[in-house]
């Protein structure tokens, strides 16, 4: 996870992220034996959820990627990290739908748009 509050992922992304959650809960948590067949079984995810503490990956990504957004805004035109997700890159575009950007992800999660731009919001705090 570390580095995740500077990911852009799509929604297929998302899913195979979930998936590979599932996976290694299985794996961890391994079959359970059915009292009533007297069978062993692999757990569904819903089961998974209960069993495990720790929160949603993607909301955790989420919630980490918002507090990131916090500090870039903060940055301003001192660091590159705020010239980096501000800035708009120069050249050639390449042919098809474009990768969404770090700002698309920010301005999706949380339904900025329109009037606010995504630095005035990150720079209320109480929001």
């Amino acid at each position: 996870m570390y580095g995740c509050e500077t990911w852009s992922l799509t929604l297929r992304e998302e899913r195979r992220l979930g998936v590979f959650d599932n996976r290694a809960l299985k794996r961890i948590f391994g079959p359970k034996r059915d009292e009533v067949a007297g069978e062993w079984r692999k757990l569904h995810n819903e089961e998974l959820n209960d069993l495990n503490s720790s929160r949603n990956t993607i909301r955790m990504i989420k919630s980490r990627r918002m507090r990131w957004t916090g500090h870039v805004a903060y940055m301003r035109e001192r660091r590159g990290a705020y010239s980096v997700s501000v800035g708009k890159p120069e050249g050639r575009i390449p042919l098809g739908r474009p990768r969404p950007r770090w700002e698309d992800n920010i301005k999706m999660g949380r339904g900025i748009g329109g009037v606010m731009d995504w630095i005035d919001v990150a720079q209320i705090r109480n929001r």
